[in-house]
This record gives C-alpha cells, sequence and structure tokens, in this order.
C-alpha cells in the first residue's frame, strides 16, 4: 500500500479535516436555526437564553469528543493515515444518526419553529466551535510531541 497515495495525508491533516467538516456542519446547523429564528414572530430573551444553555451543554460534550479525536489521531503509530481516519467508526455513525434525525425532525413537522431555532443555533455553534478546537489543536500540532 502506498502511504503517500492521494487518499493518505498526514495525522496533523487530519485533525485540520476534522476540523473544517465539524466547523461546516455546525455552520450549516445554526444557519438552520437562524432561519427558523427569522420566522419568529419576535424573539425573547428567554429564546437566547435557551440557545445559550444548548450551546453550553452540547459544547461540553463536543469540547470532550474534540479533545478524544484529537488524542487518537496523535497517537497512530503511521505518519500517514487515510483521509476517511479524521473520524472513527463511532463518530461517523453519530454523525449520521444527527443529520438523519435532525432532517426527519425538521421535515416532520412535529416542532415548532421555535424549538428549530432555539435548539439548532445552540448545537450548531457548539459543534461550528468544537471544529475550532479542532482547528487550534492543528496549529498547536508538533510531530513528535504527543500531549494527552
Amino acid at each position: 500500500m502506498n502511504k503517500r497515495s492521494i487518499f493518505y495525508v498526514k495525522k496533523r491533516t487530519l485533525l485540520a479535516i476534522a476540523g473544517c467538516v465539524w466547523f461546516a456542519a455546525g455552520f450549516n446547523v445554526a444557519r438552520l436555526g437562524g432561519s427558523s429564528y427569522h420566522k419568529l414572530p419576535s424573539i425573547t430573551a428567554i429564546h437566547i437564553l435557551l440557545s445559550l444553555v444548548v450551546f453550553c451543554l452540547f459544547g461540553m460534550m463536543f469540547l470532550q469528543m474534540s479533545k478524544k479525536h484529537a488524542k487518537r489521531i496523535r497517537n497512530y503509530e503511521e505518519e500517514y493515515r487515510p483521509v476517511w481516519h479524521f473520524f472513527d467508526l463511532k463518530a461517523y455513525l453519530i454523525m449520521a444518526v444527527m443529520m438523519g434525525g435532525g432532517i426527519w425532525l425538521r421535515s416532520s413537522g412535529l416542532v415548532p419553529d421555535v424549538f428549530i431555532a432555539v435548539f439548532y443555533t445552540g448545537l450548531g455553534c457548539a459543534l461550528a466551535s468544537a471544529g475550532v478546537i479542532l482547528g487550534i489543536m492543528f496549529f498547536r500540532y508538533k510531530h513528535n510531541k504527543h500531549k494527552n
């Protein structure tokens, strides 16, 4: 197997890819939340406060997941890895369930726009923040320095 094929990248690059994917996903989810906020007749302080609560709750969870992914990537023995190794199987499954569930939830009409506005804005900003954290880890990455 050619470790320098177009499908293999340095471990450090996997951090950048993960950060970009998480940021893009978060931006799009937050954008959907913002669109739902725009549909509301009025936006109250309680809406903003609830979005902040969702952001904090998911932000803590995504921070831990970011650290876990970065540690896994840093601990790969080989310097070059397949580009899809920025996530592990569990992360791909979680992402698929979250995306599928989110699409279904919005299209089902089971929840009002206010829920989508509050929840998606907080969740999306938390996801995007995790992308930023992974980006910071990319810039701080040192080849021979493995801090866990």
